[in-house]
């Protein structure tokens, strides 16, 4: 019986961080000799992390990439290693390389280069065109790069038909959002049962600016069946021993696949085919535990997502601390419960700041949390500071009506002390505002958006709630304080403030939301689901408005299928009016 035992690497990598990934890559190859493995693999670009953008610009970058490569090339004896690297051939490609036995055997280049949404390949990489197998220990395995894969017609089918394979690596860095892992989990099964072969999807994992991946790498058997799965949020070493004879039995009984085997090879369709050499060694094949890794309910999902995207962009960029304005309300209460469960307690530095119109309720709350969470919390009360504010500008605002800009002040009193703590005791300030404040311009500019990760920049206000919620519950004390979920929200900048006072309610508004920024609905379209057209203008008015504030706040983590930023590109001087009814033709 033909077998094969296969690792896949599901790494963590940091970008740029040639030395530390490439000392990674060589540690999972030892632990993959150790377990027996024949062939393990590494995620997409694994050498220089994803996405590297304009380090790609850099020729001395490609260069200290592929010395890395040949490092690899060094150390994998007795074993054969797909690797993510940058290729260099009178242009740049996203690559894989087929190292076996220490040469490098074969590079297949990415075919299709994603160039929506978060990705720019277009900008950077010229695409390949030829598809690659390589034949190791009599087992004909296919190779391909993340997208390649969701094209039914894509590289995989050339390499499955023409090439013959009978399996097909997929080394992946596929960025997370809610829902995106069953989408794939179904698409990978369904490669593999339309085209009769093994799929091996190794993912990337980690947090990477605004981008999270989930890892969750997984392997499917010729009938589409889920045979191994990775951790999500989590390093891992995937190991499965694949029945490749099971592969033939099923394509004898396949008429459809012999047939369209046969078409393919009539097509100009060509592969490059690499035969590997015969390691004559006796491998000690321990027997494989049995793993079983249930997949993630929704707000767990979304939580670890979260936490592992908090997590590395305060490591990775070289921070220990973080410095959180603990209000009494459920966004600040949400992401200090985050951070800490991201970066854990004593590196969490919570502050309070009342003003006038803090209540005693959102003052004991904020006490509450922070002793709920057991983390250092900060009082500096801003009345005194606000009073010469309002000293100061007694005489130009003379006669003038109270309004916002005197609310505004307060939010900027606040930014400027945490910003003085930042800069005083190297903490990085993580701000607390939600995607329905963002959306809107529920925010104001160098004070509550003052800071350097946005934690939850990219999570509805309904949902805000659903994940405290969560948080509780797998607690036997709650970490948030039920008051905090049960008050109404309010900014408290001014007697009696509530949110609703200039917002719509949140289960109204982030549908609204939903509609017009993820999916790009017109404004006669949600109207026609049900809501209210004087609400549906008043919205897509504020969201047109404050473009201008969203491109000056910090990154945030991306958890929806479009988040602001690198997701939605919209132009700040813009003077399309998309809340304009639009004129009927006339018959």
């Amino acid at each position: 019986m033909r077998t094969l035992r296969i690792a896949m690497a599901q790494i963590n990598s940091s970008v740029g961080d040639l030395t530390g990934n490439t000392r990674k890559i060589l540690g999972f190859i030892n632990r993959a000799k150790d377990i027996g493995a024949e062939l393990i693999t590494f995620p997409e670009l694994s050498i220089t992390g994803y996405p590297p953008e304009d380090l790609l610009l850099k020729p001395d970058f490609i260069d200290a990439n592929l010395a890395c490569l040949q490092e690899i090339v060094d150390a994998s004896q007795d074993i054969t290693v797909v690797v993510g690297f940058v290729d260099a051939v009178d242009d740049i490609y996203n690559a894989a390389a087929v190292i076996h036995n220490r040469k490098l055997e074969g590079i297949y280049h990415k075919t299709f280069l994603p160039n929506y949404g978060v990705f720019d390949e277009n900008r950077y990489f010229q695409a390949g065109t030829e598809p690659l197998v390589f034949t190791l220990n009599d087992v004909t395995v296919g190779v391909n790069i993340c997208e390649d894969i969701w094209y039914p017609q894509g590289p995989m089918n050339v390499e499955a038909l023409a090439g013959g394979a009978e399996m097909i690596v997929n080394i992946s860095a596929s960025p997370y959002h809610a829902g995106k892992g069953e989408f794939r989990k179904r698409m990978l099964a369904t490669r593999a049962a339309d085209n009769v072969v093994i799929v091996a999807f190794n993912n990337l994992v980690g947090g990477q600016d605004e981008l999270v991946f989930d890892g969750n790498g997984m392997v499917f058997s010729q009938n589409g069946e889920l045979i191994a799965l990775g951790k999500q949020f989590e390093e891992d070493l995937i190991v499965a021993d694949l029945d490749i004879d099971a592969v033939f039995r099923k394509r004898l009984h396949d008429p459809r696949h012999r047939k369209e085997k046969l078409e393919s090879m009539k097509s100009d369709a060509s592969v490059k085919k690499i035969e590997l050499p015969s390691l004559d060694i006796e491998r000690n094949n321990p027997t494989l535990p049995i793993i079983k890794i249930s997949s993630m309910g929704h707000l767990e999902e979304i939580y670890n997502a979260l936490v592992l995207g908090t997590r590395d962009y305060v490591r990775k960029n070289g921070f220990e601390k973080v410095l959180i304005g603990l209000s009494g309300g459920i966004d600040s209460s949400l992401t200090a419960t985050i951070a800490v469960d991201a970066l854990s307690k004593e590196n969490v530095i919570g502050v309070t700041m009342p003003s006038q119109y803090s209540s005693e309720e959102t003052k004991s709350d904020a006490e509450r949390l922070a002793d709920n969470l057991s983390v250092k919390l900060i009082t500096i009360p801003i009345i005194d500071v606000f009073e010469s504010y309002l000293h100061s500008f007694s005489e130009v605002f003379q006669g003038l009506e109270t309004d916002i800009t005197e609310e505004n002040i307060q939010a900027r009193i606040r930014g400027n002390i945490l910003m003085a703590l930042s800069n005083k005791f190297g903490w990085l300030v993580l701000t607390t505002g939600n995607k329905s404040e963002m959306s809107v311009g529920y925010c104001t500019l160098y004070g509550d958006m003052a800071g350097g990760f946005a934690v939850i920049k990219d999570v509805p206000k309904t949902l805000v709630y659903q994940l405290s919620e969560y948080r509780n519950s797998i607690e036997e004390d709650e970490l948030i304080p039920q008051s905090v979920i049960e008050r109404a929200p309010s900014a408290e900048l001014r007697p009696d403030q509530k949110d609703v006072d200039s917002l719509p309610p949140y289960e109204i508004l982030d549908p609204i939301l939903q509609a017009y920024v993820e999916e790009d609905r017109s404004r006669s379209e949600i109207v026609q689901m049900g809501f209210d057209e004087e609400v549906v203008k008043k919205v897509i008015l504020l969201v047109d408005r404050n473009e201008y504030k969203r491109r000056q706040g910090p990154p945030g983590i991306k958890i929806t299928p479009r988040a602001f930023g690198k997701d939605r590109r919209l132009p700040i001087t813009n003077r399309y009016d998309s809340a304009q009814i639009r004129r009927e033709k006339q018959p």
